[in-house]
């Protein structure tokens, strides 16, 4: 099935809003709330990855048939998608880092979230439409 121009801007709105998730759960509990990074940044990870299923499940794929069983089973399939891309970004950040030497501020961004990103939200993308909404596309 060819990629469409609304499921491209659908997939980036859900992200988008995921972002912003990630972030203000993250700001909050690292702030506020006192909690350490590591654990306030799981559990940013977390919300941005449920607002990112619940943007796709009811926005961008809403037409998409539900082939798997349940909306459970589905998320933790959205889930581990999303947590292969988070590892994608650290295995760009690593590479640049540690295996090629570029140890800057700038190189370390460049390299995580900028070059990281675009192969994680790659193959975010991919394996959202492929794995978890897999489905064909019902009528409107």
């Amino acid at each position: 099935m060819a990629v469409t121009r609304s499921e491209v801007i659908g997939f980036a709105a859900a992200g988008l809003c995921a972002y912003a998730a990630d972030l203000a759960v993250f700001v909050w509990l690292r702030g506020p709330a006192g909690w350490d990074p590591l654990t306030a940044k799981v559990a940013g990870f977390v919300a941005g990855c449920t607002v990112a299923y619940v943007g796709n499940a009811l926005g961008t794929y809403r037409r998409r048939g539900r082939e798997q069983a349940s909306r459970v089973r589905q998320y933790a399939v959205f889930f581990a998608v999303n947590l292969a891309g988070a590892l994608v970004q650290l295995a760009c950040l690593a590479v640049s880092h540690y295996g090629l030497g570029f140890t800057s501020q700038r190189a370390d961004t460049i390299s995580g979230a900028g070059i990281g990103m675009v192969l994680a939200t790659l193959l975010r993308f991919w394996g959202t439409r492929t794995l978890v909404f897999r489905g064909e596309r019902q009528p409107a």
